[in-house]
């Protein structure tokens, strides 16, 4: 049984639909904190249990039987939680569940030095995957690409993308990366340790971002920079707490570094096209006034 954790969440529900359109549902496991909302896909025979990472103890029933477990990455230190050791345990009840190996969502940019806080839990979960003891595949997901929306703020309104001096982002959806990893688990191609970076097949900054609404709105989005502290300001006046705005801050000081500019030709590779760009994504989803 291949067993998904955070099954309710954006990439987790997309790598069980993909799962469910390779392998017979009950094949599947559903790991999630609230088994009521997975309550669609248990009617679709995908076998769902509670388990959440903060509760070691609710994952032994959860990964019960596991041939594999995909452990999709915690971000609970946005909130102030411990990322790692929730990473720390899912890996052990994996191991104990008898699972052959362990697929976790990792990040390109996973770094113990990088300028973007998440990334050093990335780096310290792969360490401890690679003393497990077991088979493991670490997916070096692109940056998602639904992260982009968040960062054009007000600017389809206001004609303005202000935010911080930024680089190159290699942005990437989740539903390619939840493609990719329906491959690895289902076999059909084969990781042992990190992946190459899972990325689109482009790298844009915000000017390029802004450049790209302009076309699709026909109508110019000028980008204006800011300073770190006004963004610090300005993120702690809606009321983020700390961690969060290291985090966000963190972002556009990462990129400065072009720490997420990759671009690499695997998940091309894997998906047998091209991977939905960010032109692609902003028509679709966060830009409710272009016609």
């Amino acid at each position: 049984m291949i067993v998904v954790t955070g099954a309710t969440g954006q990439l987790g529900r997309a790598i069980v639909e993909r799962l469910l359109d390779r392998v017979p549902a009950d094949w599947i496991g559903a790991s999630v904190r609230d088994p009521g909302k997975a309550e669609d896909l248990a009617n679709r025979g995908v076998r769902v249990r509670h388990g959440d990472f903060a509760d070691p103890s609710s994952l032994e029933t959860a990964f019960e039987g596991a041939s594999q477990v995909l452990i999709v990455s915690s971000n609970a230190r946005a909130s102030g939680g411990d990322t790692l050791a929730q990473h720390h345990a899912a890996i052990a009840a994996a191991k104990a569940a008898g699972a052959g190996r362990i697929v976790y969502t990792s990040h390109m940019g996973a770094s113990a030095t990088s300028a973007f806080p998440p990334m050093h839990d990335h780096a310290a979960t792969e360490a401890m995957l690679a003393q497990v003891g077991i088979a493991w595949t670490s997916l070096r997901n692109g940056f998602y690409a639904s992260t982009v929306p968040m960062l054009i703020g007000d600017a389809v309104t206001s004609g303005v993308l202000a935010a911080p001096a930024d680089g190159t982002v290699s942005w990437t959806t989740h539903a390619d990366l939840a493609e990719a990893a329906a491959l690895v688990l289902t076999g059909q191609v084969r990781f042992d340790g990190p992946t190459p970076p899972l990325t689109a097949s482009e790298a844009l900054d915000l000017a390029d971002v802004a450049g790209i609404l302009s076309d699709l709105l026909g109508r110019t989005i000028a980008r204006r920079l800011t300073s770190d502290a006004e963004q610090e300001t300005q993120l702690a006046a809606r009321g983020l707490p700390s961690g969060a705005i290291n985090i966000a801050l963190g972002l556009f000081r990462a990129s400065r570094a072009n720490e997420f500019a990759i671009v690499d030709p695997t998940l091309t590779k894997l998906l047998g096209r091209a991977p939905t760009s960010l032109r692609g994504v902003l028509a679709v989803n966060g830009l409710p006034s272009v016609k």
